[in-house]
């Protein structure tokens, strides 16, 4: 008679549960869904970062044809008001004069391309020979200007084999005090127009302050872990490279310089930014340089990805 009403019990329970649960599974295969969605979302490239990618490809080899072929009108289309190109010469033109003189260009065929995103940033880097016959490195910056991606800068540097040594701007010790680092370390001549600006101007001060005072750790702070350094006539230099670099002067008490600001220009796009720099030495330890960077934003702090460093015959502003 127990086991009667017990399975009677049972029955009544399972009665009582259906119309529940005729609520609750359809809520738990929602759920299901939903956390399976987002599982895969998560390990899968966002569509968006790969169609961007696709656009910034097809626009730079699309330029690329532009000047190869001298059309101006195609290559105006795709260049920003702002663009400017800086070739293995070091010689600066500004759209203007870079579309006037599109034929002249000479720009070869690229091998060994790579194409990374930062925000709205695109970075397109490779290897070419320039007009006069020299091996290069490139770095093209692109921005999505709305609905649309436009480049920014071309420039070129010519650099030494990758196991070649690299030269650091030193002096000796008892020039410390005579050189300082007022310029970019305290100041730069640049009026910043937003709070994204301003951060990255510190960033940047935080970098140059690291150099001069031999602080390794607080320069990687700032620095991408695929960071790369390109200057002309020397080696390329990676993030750890130059934390060692950094490391030893510190060893040996060296006294480093900083190029000095004379122009900046800077454009942010969304998490993604590019500063275009000229630059010059204090103790004339090397000719003034065009220097280009690409800073991201990481968990909210601004890091630079990449730096490249032509030298140019003429400082004046651009």
């Amino acid at each position: 008679m127990l086991r009667v009403i017990q399975r009677g019990k049972s029955a009544t329970a399972a009665a009582m549960l259906r119309p529940a649960m005729q609520f609750v599974w359809p809520g738990a295969l929602a759920v299901c869904i939903l956390v399976t969605a987002f599982a895969i979302t998560k390990a899968q490239p966002k569509p968006e970062v790969a169609e961007d990618t696709a656009l910034v490809m097809t626009a730079d080899a699309v330029l690329g044809d532009a000047i190869r072929s001298g059309d101006k009108a195609a290559a105006r289309r795709l260049v920003s008001l702002q663009f400017s190109f800086v070739d293995a010469d070091g010689k600066v033109r500004v759209r203007k004069d870079f579309l006037s003189g599109l034929k002249n260009l000479a720009l070869a065929e690229p091998s060994n391309t790579t194409v990374r995103l930062y925000g709205l940033i695109g970075v397109v880097t490779g290897h070419r020979v320039s007009a006069s016959g020299r091996d290069v490195f490139f770095l093209n910056i692109w921005a999505r200007q709305k609905s649309t991606w436009r480049a920014l800068l071309i420039q070129e540097v010519v650099v030494a084999a990758d196991d070649a040594p690299y030269a650091v701007a030193t002096a000796p010790a008892n020039d410390a005090q005579r050189l300082g680092c007022k310029n970019p370390c305290e100041t730069i001549p640049y009026r910043v127009r937003s709070p994204a600006e301003q951060e990255i101007i510190i960033a940047f001060q935080d970098i140059e302050r690291a150099v001069v005072a031999h602080e390794a750790d607080e320069w990687a702070k700032r620095i991408a872990d695929e960071f790369v350094r390109y200057t002309s006539g020397q080696a390329p230099v990676t993030k750890s490279e130059r934390i060692a670099t950094i490391e030893h002067q510190k060893e040996t008490d060296a006294t480093v310089t900083v190029g000095e600001v004379e122009t900046m220009r800077l454009a942010v796009y969304g998490d993604g930014a590019a500063m275009i720099a000229t630059h010059t030495m204090a103790d004339n330890s090397r000719p003034p340089y065009r220097a280009a960077r690409v800073w991201v934003r990481r968990d909210g702090v601004w890091q630079m990805a990449i730096s490249v460093q032509t030298e140019i015959g003429d400082p004046s502003p651009r």
